[in-house]
């Protein structure tokens, strides 16, 4: 399965595992920050959610886990708090649970006055929302997702526009299989390559740039051309 731009372009797929030597290098070799490439991840994914919501003002709810994609769901709820957007902050685990990249975007949140909404409003922010946006799990997924990860999943099927990042939720990164519960999102808004899973995944995929050099897909004997245009950072991304 191939994944190219609306112009043509050739994009090349990487496997979960490949991804996470992308991110070694990135971090180890390149001396890029786990915070700055979540920072561009939550900025390009706020964009795609004000341009599903056609600019206009709305409750969103952000669905996070507790790792990098939960953190880049969390740095999204920033810049549209930043805004004028109404947020409401869901998560899977107990606030204290959250550790690394995750915990510090929370604790920003907080601090620019945003609550984690308790297990007995969840339902009211999911009902409320003109947009979920769904940050759970990524392409890290162990098997079926279990215990409040997967009820979320589950309320977030039952909205009607939805956003997820990077994978949808439960789906396997690499083969495409959702061992249990799985998100099906209007668009999905994967970050620095397309992943091999996607290529059967429901509704718009697009792509995120998030400040990676090519030098890096390069290590890994990738061919690489980048298909942001100037002054763009993501684009839709074609399947086939």
């Amino acid at each position: 399965m191939s994944f190219r731009t609306e112009d043509g372009m050739l994009v090349p797929a990487v496997t979960a595992d490949e991804m996470r030597e992308v991110d070694r290098i990135a971090m180890e070799e390149f001396s890029l920050g786990i915070l700055q490439m979540m920072e561009n991840a939550g900025r390009n994914l706020a964009q795609n959610a004000i341009d599903m919501l056609d600019g206009e003002p709305g409750p969103v709810t952000i669905l996070a886990g507790g790792g990098g994609n939960g953190g880049g769901g969390l740095c999204c709820g920033r810049h549209l708090h930043n805004r004028g957007y109404e947020v409401h902050l869901v998560l899977d685990r107990d606030p204290s649970a959250m550790r690394g990249a995750a915990s510090a975007q929370l604790r920003i949140l907080e601090v620019a006055g945003l609550q984690v909404t308790g297990p007995d409003g969840v339902g009211a922010a999911m009902r409320r929302a003109h947009l979920v946006v769904d940050a759970l799990i990524g392409y890290s997924l162990r098997g079926a997702p279990r215990g409040r990860a997967a009820d979320l999943i589950a309320a977030c099927n039952r909205h009607g526009q939805v956003l997820s990042l990077d994978v949808p939720s439960g789906l396997d990164a690499t083969t495409g299989e959702a061992p249990g519960a799985v998100v099906q999102p209007e668009r999905t808004l994967t970050l620095a390559l397309p992943k091999t899973g996607l290529s059967r995944i429901p509704g718009d995929l697009y792509l995120a740039d998030i400040g990676i050099p090519p030098a890096v897909y390069e290590r890994l004997g990738l061919s690489y051309q980048s298909p942001f245009q100037c002054g763009v950072y993501w684009t839709r991304l074609l399947r086939g």
